[in-house]
């Protein structure tokens, strides 16, 4: 534990710590749920099919579904323990059926040329940091203004 200054500071930050990782881990399910969404969700399934996930039209839309109601839940700071376990189920499947082969790293610089930067196949490490922001927010909480703290803080002036 710091003393002076810097214990100060850090008993303010650690408060606030959450939402950016709420901001980031949020957006990011959204952003790929809503991507899934736009390119069609028969276009995900067919993918899926390939991957050989059974069911895949219904497990298309069930992914999209929790990326976009799991991200918006995030966003908000609302019932993350819940939101969280679909959430890591959802990329603990895209691990092991997308990323493992491709190794660890999510950057994989190929080339350079004139019409830009050429990358290849992204490996388990975004996922990975997904699933430790996860982790983190369950286990923290989801900071201030949240719909969790909201209904703690309702709970217990209800308590008396």
């Amino acid at each position: 534990m710091m003393n002076g200054f810097w214990g100060a500071l850090e008993g303010r930050a650690v408060r606030w710590a959450p939402i950016p990782l709420r901001l980031m881990v949020g957006y990011g399910f959204v952003e790929h749920g809503y991507a899934k969404l736009a390119r069609g969700p028969d276009s995900f399934a067919q993918i899926l099919h390939a991957l050989g996930v059974p069911a895949p039209h219904f497990m298309a839309w069930a992914t999209i579904l929790v990326e976009l109601l799991g991200g918006l839940a995030v966003l908000a700071g609302a019932l993350i323990p819940l939101a969280s376990i679909p959430m890591a189920a959802v990329l603990a499947v895209a691990i092991v059926t997308v990323h493992l082969p491709n190794g660890f790293s999510s950057i994989k610089l190929q080339s350079v040329t004139a019409t830009g930067a050429h990358f290849g196949q992204p490996g388990y490490e975004t996922d990975l940091l997904y699933l430790a922001g996860l982790v983190s927010l369950v286990l923290r909480g989801a900071g201030p203004f949240s719909v969790d703290g909201w209904l703690a803080r309702r709970h217990a002036m209800a308590r008396g």
